[in-house]
């Protein structure tokens, strides 16, 4: 439920971003995450349970503006080594909670788990009035004056001194919206990126969850016959409906190893987007992750296990670096908060379908689960390699340059949309009389 919640919320929060600005919507989204998710602690039942962990998913989508502020600050000679780095404390995170979930759960319980998981979120919330606005949003909606002061605050804090002169650029016409990804200049790239960032989080959240399973069930040979649990066996306040049981020490442990992976191709990974750019490194990293997926069907011992996974984690996390620093990057400043809002719920369906492959399929077939999404993963490569556009050593544009529609032809497209992506989910209740209807209506207008 939190990736159903942030997947409704991400694109709304994009389109608010590119209006209101970054820094707005990141901090109401981490006062949001912090409330539900510690509200979460106190559920009475689990449907409340279930709907507060929608709340804190509504929350999370807001997150990645602070990547975005992130990059429209960076120089571009600097961004393929800066960007990247973000990944230590993403670790650091993974970390922190694998730690605390091995000393708090067998002991005081998952409430007590959450409740000390949101005190950082709530201690970040002081550290806003340190981050200023994008100086590049400020251009974009011609706030010039504001940018100035921005630059002249980061320039006191660095002690140095502000080049001579002024910022003249002329305000956007308008800002980013739905429509101008499905523009015949951002629609090849755009579709290419949602099957990419579908894929990655359908392979990273996989790998996640492929891991617990393999290791809750002692699967360790790709037999496609998993070994059973016998329930009997397990404490008493450990057996559920769903036949789940609490992890040893040794999966905890088993599972830091493998969480440090994700730091592991980290340096690699900064020379790659370097020298070889975004879209090569992504379709190499892409590729070895389908053969690593692979690798997980051939019977090996448990240390074999850990350092398959070690390397799988540490693939599937330099997927998601390469491609966040590429959608930050592929946009104009208008339209960059939409379009990574866009891809981020995008992105937000594979990590809802993984569940279902890693912990349902894999039951029935090892062969079948590491198969599907080693699949993925390969066209999520070929996607990768025949990107259109290459954004290393490349300067951010400002604006979309696509000529501004008016107001109410822009409501008809957004609509249009809307009714085509329904026939397709829908098609018995879109009737095709009702599109004629709305072009009849939009020719008019």
């Amino acid at each position: 439920m939190v990736f159903f919640g942030y997947m409704i919320f991400s694109i709304l929060l994009g389109l608010l971003a590119d209006r209101y600005g970054r820094l707005k919507i990141l901090t109401i989204s981490f006062m949001w995450g912090a409330f539900f998710s510690l509200l979460t602690s106190f559920a009475p039942s689990y449907i409340w349970f279930v709907f507060l962990r929608c709340m804190v998913g509504c929350g999370v989508s807001g997150h990645a503006q602070g990547l975005i502020i992130k990059t429209e600050f960076l120089p571009k000679k600097f961004r393929g080594y800066m960007l990247p780095l973000s990944q230590v404390f993403w670790l650091a995170g993974s970390l922190l909670i694998i730690g605390l979930g091995s000393v708090l759960i067998p002991t005081l319980g998952w409430r007590w788990l959450v409740r000390v998981a949101s005190i950082p979120g709530i201690i970040l919330i002081l550290v806003f009035k340190f981050i200023p606005e994008s100086a590049r949003y400020h251009v974009s909606v011609g706030k010039n004056q504001a940018a100035m002061e921005t630059l002249q605050w980061i320039a006191n804090i660095n002690r140095s001194t502000m080049p001579e002169g002024t910022i003249k650029e002329p305000k956007a016409e308008k800002t980013g919206s739905v429509c101008d990804l499905f523009h015949r200049k951002y629609l090849r790239t755009s579709l290419q990126i949602w099957v990419i960032w579908l894929g990655i989080s359908f392979a990273y959240y996989g790998a996640i969850l492929a891991s617990s399973e393999l290791l809750e069930k002692n699967l360790l040979c790709g037999s496609g016959q998993p070994g059973a649990v016998d329930e009997r066996d397990l404490p008493e306040e450990s057996k559920s409906p769903c036949n789940c049981h609490m992890l040893s020490p040794s999966d905890y442990n088993t599972m830091l190893i493998s969480t440090v992976g994700e730091i592991a191709l980290n340096p690699f990974n900064i020379l790659g987007i370097n020298l070889l750019g975004r879209r090569w490194t992504l379709g190499i990293t892409m590729s070895t992750t389908g053969i690593f997926f692979l690798l997980l069907n051939i019977c090996m011992s448990s240390s074999g296990l850990i350092a398959v996974l070690f390397c799988l984690r540490a693939l599937v996390s330099a997927n998601f670096n390469t491609i966040y620093i590429y959608t930050a990057e592929v946009y104009p400043t208008v339209m960059r908060a939409i379009g990574m809002g866009t891809s981020g719920s995008i992105c937000r369906i594979g990590a809802m379908a993984a569940p279902f492959i890693s912990q349902v399929l894999l039951s029935v077939s090892l062969t079948g689960a590491f198969c599907l999404f080693a699949s993925v993963c390969f066209v999520c490569a070929l996607s990768a390699f025949t990107l259109p556009i290459e954004t290393r050593g490349k300067a951010l544009q400002a604006t979309s340059q696509v000529k501004a529609p008016k107001q109410r032809r822009l409501l008809f497209e957004d609509l249009r949309i809307i009714l085509l992506l329904a026939r397709v989910i829908l098609p018995d209740m879109f009737k095709e009389e009702n599109v004629k209807n709305l072009n009849v209506l939009q020719k008019k207008s």
